[in-house]
């Protein structure tokens, strides 16, 4: 049965110790995406603390990173989404991202409703991917693609 967290500090000291043990052991989060059999962008989410994984999943991503069973319970139950506390992010990573929705973000409702029609973008049947190409210019791009199906509003 599937359970669900309510208070995010467990699942928040989960991900520090994946990380860490992550980091001792070297490894990439590909490799432990690749032994949990999802996308790298879904088991990176799920041991920050974001997605619960299956069963299988989370015993190959604990064995490979040789958490205890209590830890594959809890990788395992829905947490409490949301890995960013109020206020603006000071990460420059996550605050460029924050900045691109605080420029584009009108932009894009403007565009997804054009084109869709009034409803959302699903951030539940999603996709995530992450690229590095070469830069014509020189040095390097990143392509990160969002790619989520869209949920009209249905008047009721």
């Amino acid at each position: 049965m599937p359970h669900a967290q309510f208070d995010p500090t467990a699942r928040q000291t989960l991900a520090v110790t994946a990380v860490d043990a992550k980091t001792r052991k070297d490894l990439s989060w590909q490799q432990l995406a690749d032994a949990a059999g999802l996308s790298v962008a879904f088991v990176t989410a799920a041991l920050l603390g974001q997605h619960a994984l299956p069963e299988a999943a989370a015993k190959a991503v604990a064995d490979l990173l040789d958490l205890d069973d209590d830890a594959v319970r809890l990788l395992q139950t829905i947490p409490t989404r949301g890995s960013i506390p109020g206020g603006i992010p000071t990460d420059p990573t996550i605050y460029r991202f924050h900045e691109m929705l605080q420029v584009y973000g009108t932009t894009l409702k403007a565009l997804v409703h054009e084109q869709f029609g009034d409803g959302i973008i699903s951030a539940i049947n999603f996709k995530l991917d992450v690229r590095k190409v070469a830069d014509p210019e020189g040095g390097e791009r990143a392509v990160i693609t969002l790619d989520g199906k869209y949920l009209p509003t249905r008047p009721f």
